[in-house]
């Protein structure tokens, strides 16, 4: 919010917060490997996910190994999460590099549209007729052995020395393409590298939905008391900086007792709580079932990373009104103060 627009500075922190975001998904996606959380399918273009991801790839990689890339530009939407798709690239990526780190060599990544018919249909392919996004990453590596490669989606297998592989990246990506409807296959030969293709339904949308990362659109304000609550010292400055600018009171607590005290002292004197779930003494979850016992209609934002005790079910079935999964960008948080703030007085 301080810099100059067009600045070195500004398009650095651009990518800090692209980082920040990336991280976030990627938590998702973990959380929803172990059923802890639900996969986000949107309508997406790859291509961009495509580039930022080898963008990674290139800083995370010996100098030896060159990157070459053939993107179609024009190819269509497929329905799928974003975090996944970053998912697959990235590990069929590494796995790459891995083969080739000793030796160095070529890393090819393509994007093709590719057109499936009855009629054509391969053996090793298991697609319903249609058009599809080919992704295809070859590498130059040491390849691998025919009884390997029968084996390389099976869970747990691995090549790799313990410590550096779990054998479960390629099961997990093998499940998520065939979920989508879509199928990945391996080619390999000792001394000759290996090429995996990836094939993704296109869909009929045209419409670019991954969210941009840049808050163009005008971000709500408004003049409301807020109690906010969170016991890290660099999130309560800066949630404290960020809502007054918004244009609200602020009032910052960084303990939940200390809070629900200030509350039941005066508990007309806020007219919403925003409070992090994991905290000493006192979880979020808990301090907002105190609050809401001495004033049942109090609008209550709950922030969490991740939480085994409460989700956003179990949230607003307490009477929380809006559930945010940290970290918690500008504009979200401040479309949730105004949604629950001006819900609740449609509704008064």
């Amino acid at each position: 919010m301080n810099v100059t627009p067009g600045t070195a500075l500004e398009r650095d922190l651009d990518q800090v917060l692209i980082a920040g975001d990336r991280a976030k998904n990627l938590i998702k996606q973990i959380l929803a490997f172990s059923r802890q959380a639900e996969v986000e399918r949107i309508f997406i273009k790859i291509q961009p996910l495509l580039k930022e991801g080898l963008k990674l790839i290139r800083s995370s990689i010996p100098s030896t190994i060159s990157i070459i890339t053939d993107i179609d530009p024009h190819i269509g939407t497929v329905w799928a999460d974003p975090t996944q798709i970053h998912q697959i690239l990235m590990n069929l990526c590494t796995n790459a590099s891995h083969a080739m780190e000793n030796t160095g060599g070529r890393l090819s990544v393509s994007l093709q549209p590719a057109c499936i018919q009855d009629d054509d249909q391969k053996p090793h392919l298991d697609l319903a007729p249609g058009e599809y996004a080919e992704l295809t990453v070859t590498d130059t590596g040491i390849g691998m052995h025919p009884d390997i490669v029968d084996k390389i989606f099976d869970p747990y297998f691995t090549t790799k020395n313990k410590g550096k592989g779990t054998g479960l990246g390629l099961a997990i990506i093998h499940g998520v393409i065939s979920d989508y409807g879509g199928a990945i296959t391996v080619e390999s030969r000792l001394g000759r590298g290996s090429t995996f293709r990836v094939f993704l339904p296109v869909t009929e949308n045209k419409e670019d939905a991954l969210p941009e990362i840049k808050e163009q659109e005008d971000i709500p304000r408004g003049t409301e008391r807020i109690l906010f609550v969170d016991d890290e010292e660099l999130l309560i400055d800066m949630g404290k900086d960020m809502l007054a600018r918004l244009g609200y009171h602020v009032t910052v607590k960084k303990s939940s007792l200390e809070a629900l005290e200030i509350f039941k002292e005066q508990p007309d004197n806020f007219d919403l709580v925003i409070t992090d779930q994991t905290m000493p003494d006192m979880t979020g979850f808990e301090l907002a079932k105190n609050m809401l016992q001495n004033r049942p209609n109090l609008p209550i934002i709950l922030c969490t990373g991740y939480s085994a005790l409460v989700d956003e079910k179990v949230a607003k079935a307490q009477g929380i009104k809006e559930f945010l999964l940290k970290p918690v960008r500008r504009k979200i948080i401040a479309q949730a103060i105004r949604q629950v703030l001006d819900g609740d007085e449609q509704s008064a």
